[in-house]
């Protein structure tokens, strides 16, 4: 006889409440049960109340074979009781989900939960940079739209204003040479005062500057001449004692060399 640990629903409407049992396998949900082994409340608000387990009986229960349903596999687990049939079921599913992964598809609930959002997150990034690209090239073709138009109203306004301007440079023009040909006698007649002004002036400082370069000057030449006339008084003494130099040279020149005796102008011969 093949035994179960698995829960009854017991309480009443929108107030669920469950009895944990042990029950043969072919019993019915709320048939004959074996022994009840706690209860379950999911309403209850503290979560140490919410469980309620014969901790010892379930393991006697679990060493006879009996076999507990999943959602009473997931209660002991929570309460640390570790069987073989959960191993089991995880060897299970971690080979199920391995199979289903290499033929590319999901494999549990939450899976595709995740995958689905994962989709949508990429598509709504998807069509929020296709709105951020349209966004800018509107902007964009926006802005050479108003640039254009600025240029355009541009041109027309220069082309508006080059004959008033050309017309008030010209009248500025006019004015100008008017003032200037105006001006220009005045200017003559107080040039040539000013100049007449400072003639006299700039003739006096020319005098004063010249009288000490002149006095210099003629000091300079009255030492020249005095040093001339001294070279010359010089050279003039010097004459007369060259010329009676050269006198006494040519007198000495023009005696006779005295001739030797007879005997001795012969031996010299032999």
């Amino acid at each position: 006889m093949a035994v179960k640990i698995r829960m009854a629903r017991m309480g009443r409407r929108h107030r669920p409440f469950f009895r944990i049992n042990a029950i043969e396998s072919r019993e019915p949900r709320d048939g004959k049960i074996l022994e009840k082994l706690g209860h379950y409340d999911p309403i209850e608000k503290d979560k140490d109340k919410q469980i309620v387990l014969n901790v010892e009986r379930v393991r006697y229960w679990l060493d006879k074979g009996a076999i507990p349903s999943d959602t009473v596999s997931e209660i002991l687990l929570r309460l640390g009781i570790k069987h073989k049939y959960a191993e089991e079921k995880a060897a299970r599913m971690a080979k199920a989900k391995a199979a289903a992964h290499a033929k590319g598809r999901l494999f549990t609930q939450t899976e595709k939960i995740v995958a689905e959002k994962a989709a949508a997150a990429e598509a709504k990034e998807a069509e929020e940079k296709e709105k951020a690209k349209a966004e800018q090239a509107k902007t964009k073709a926006e802005a050479e739209a108003k640039a254009k138009a600025e240029a355009e109203a541009k041109e027309e306004t220069e082309a508006k204003e080059e004959p008033e301007v050309k017309e008030e440079v010209e009248a500025e023009a006019e004015v100008i040479e008017t003032k200037t040909e105006v001006k220009a006698p005045e200017a003559a007649e107080k040039k040539v005062e000013v100049e007449a002004v400072a003639e006299p002036k700039t003739k006096a400082k020319k005098e004063a500057k010249t009288k000490p370069e002149a006095k210099e000057e003629a000091a300079k030449e009255a030492k020249v001449e005095a040093k001339g006339k001294d070279e010359d008084k010089a050279k003039a003494k010097a004459k007369p004692k060259a010329k009676e130099k050269v006198k006494a040279k040519e007198e000495t020149e023009a005696q006779p060399e005295p001739q030797a005796p007879k005997g001795q102008a012969k031996e010299e011969e032999q």
